[in-house]
């Protein structure tokens, strides 16, 4: 992978981290164009990690829970984060960010930028960035959408 590297002297050597995976999001009540609270569950799985050293092959991140007031045409506006990522090494990486979402092409894309402030990686940059179908107008308009799986992607470095 071109963005993998590994940046080596005598002095100092930083080591650059990307995984690919996947993110759950389930919704309690389902979320409708009413705007209104909800609870919202998120575990997230990094199947396929690459990193300098080769060690940190997989991840996950999760459950966590929170509850938002929204509606199905609300997007996420900035937000502050704290979440700890698991290593497949049996070690943890803690990330201190903000985000914020927006709709490009019927998806709802989420962007964490921050810093690795505990575990592996500790003084690394990170940006994650979460991709997830837009919700059903259907649901929206009825019952309520009640989740969402899409891509998520970690950059450390």
């Amino acid at each position: 992978s071109a963005g993998l590297l590994t940046a080596g002297n005598a002095h100092a050597q930083t080591t650059l981290l990307q995984c690919e995976g996947t993110e759950t999001d389930a919704y309690d009540p389902g979320v409708t164009f009413l705007p209104r609270e909800f609870s919202i569950t998120l575990t997230g799985q990094y199947s396929s990690c690459l990193d300098g050293s080769g060690q940190v092959t997989s991840g996950s991140y999760g459950p966590e829970q929170f509850s938002l007031d929204a509606g199905c045409d609300n997007l996420l506006e900035g937000f502050t984060v704290t979440r700890t990522f698991t290593w497949n090494t049996g070690d943890s990486s803690v990330l201190q960010g903000s985000g914020q979402s927006t709709e490009v092409g019927g998806s709802v894309i989420t962007t964490i930028t921050g810093t690795i402030v505990r575990g592996r990686f500790q003084g690394e940059s990170a940006v994650q960035t979460i991709t997830l179908p837009q919700p059903d107008v259907l649901a929206c308009l009825t019952t309520g959408y009640t989740g969402a799986t899409g891509v998520a992607t970690l950059t450390l470095g």
